[in-house]
Protein backbone atom coordinates (compact mmCIF):
# COMPACT_ATOMS: atom_id res chain seq x y z
CA UNK A 1 0.00 0.00 0.00
CA UNK A 2 1.17 3.83 -0.52
CA UNK A 3 0.55 6.47 1.71
CA UNK A 4 -1.30 9.69 0.94
CA UNK A 5 -3.38 11.99 2.71
CA UNK A 6 -6.86 13.34 2.37
CA UNK A 7 -8.63 16.85 2.57
CA UNK A 8 -11.80 18.10 3.36
CA UNK A 9 -13.95 20.03 0.82
CA UNK A 10 -15.88 21.85 3.54
CA UNK A 11 -13.20 24.02 5.19
CA UNK A 12 -10.55 21.67 7.09
CA UNK A 13 -7.22 22.14 4.95
CA UNK A 14 -5.79 18.37 6.39
CA UNK A 15 -8.12 15.35 7.44
CA UNK A 16 -5.63 13.12 8.05
CA UNK A 17 -2.99 10.77 7.03
CA UNK A 18 -4.05 7.54 4.52
CA UNK A 19 -2.26 4.38 3.59
CA UNK A 20 -4.17 3.81 -0.10
CA UNK A 21 -4.39 0.95 -3.16
CA UNK A 22 -5.64 2.77 -6.49
CA UNK A 23 -7.27 -0.47 -7.67
CA UNK A 24 -7.98 1.70 -11.61
CA UNK A 25 -7.61 4.75 -13.44
CA UNK A 26 -8.81 6.03 -16.41
CA UNK A 27 -8.65 9.32 -18.20
CA UNK A 28 -12.76 9.93 -16.79
CA UNK A 29 -12.73 7.95 -13.37
CA UNK A 30 -10.92 5.77 -10.95
CA UNK A 31 -11.40 4.25 -7.42
CA UNK A 32 -9.55 2.40 -4.49
CA UNK A 33 -9.35 1.60 -1.10
CA UNK A 34 -8.20 3.22 1.77
CA UNK A 35 -7.48 2.53 5.73
CA UNK A 36 -7.11 5.72 8.03
CA UNK A 37 -3.31 6.16 9.22
CA UNK A 38 -5.11 7.26 12.66
CA UNK A 39 -8.47 6.89 13.79
CA UNK A 40 -10.73 9.80 12.53
CA UNK A 41 -14.65 9.74 12.20
CA UNK A 42 -15.56 10.09 8.62
CA UNK A 43 -19.14 10.82 6.75
CA UNK A 44 -19.97 8.15 3.90
CA UNK A 45 -20.64 10.51 0.89
CA UNK A 46 -18.92 13.78 1.92
CA UNK A 47 -16.57 15.67 -0.55
CA UNK A 48 -13.10 15.01 0.06
CA UNK A 49 -9.59 15.60 -2.03
CA UNK A 50 -7.21 12.88 -1.91
CA UNK A 51 -3.65 13.37 -2.65
CA UNK A 52 -1.70 10.27 -3.32
CA UNK A 53 1.83 9.58 -3.12
CA UNK A 54 3.54 11.05 -6.11
CA UNK A 55 1.56 14.26 -5.57
CA UNK A 56 -1.35 13.81 -8.02
CA UNK A 57 -4.77 15.12 -6.57
CA UNK A 58 -8.29 14.51 -7.02
CA UNK A 59 -11.89 15.18 -5.88
CA UNK A 60 -13.71 12.39 -4.45
CA UNK A 61 -16.63 10.56 -2.65
CA UNK A 62 -16.17 8.12 -0.14
CA UNK A 63 -18.05 4.64 1.86
CA UNK A 64 -17.12 3.06 4.37
CA UNK A 65 -16.69 -0.88 3.95
CA UNK A 66 -18.31 -2.01 7.44
CA UNK A 67 -17.09 -5.83 6.91
CA UNK A 68 -14.16 -5.10 5.97
CA UNK A 69 -12.16 -3.11 9.29
CA UNK A 70 -8.83 -3.32 10.28
CA UNK A 71 -8.64 -4.71 13.96
CA UNK A 72 -7.84 -2.14 16.37
CA UNK A 73 -9.02 0.06 19.27
CA UNK A 74 -10.80 1.83 17.94
CA UNK A 75 -11.42 0.16 14.64
CA UNK A 76 -9.75 1.54 11.15
CA UNK A 77 -12.60 0.92 8.83
CA UNK A 78 -11.77 0.12 5.29
CA UNK A 79 -12.71 2.84 2.54
CA UNK A 80 -14.34 2.63 -0.99
CA UNK A 81 -13.04 6.05 -2.84
CA UNK A 82 -14.15 7.16 -6.29
CA UNK A 83 -13.57 10.10 -8.39
CA UNK A 84 -14.02 11.41 -11.66
CA UNK A 85 -11.97 13.31 -13.72
CA UNK A 86 -8.36 13.37 -14.62
CA UNK A 87 -5.56 13.48 -11.48
CA UNK A 88 -3.54 16.61 -11.33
Amino acid sequence: MSTGKLYSLKGEPFVVGIDYQLLDESPKNWWGEFVLAEYKRLRDGDGYVIEFEDGRKGKCFIQKRVNRAVIEVPPLYRYHFKGSGPLE
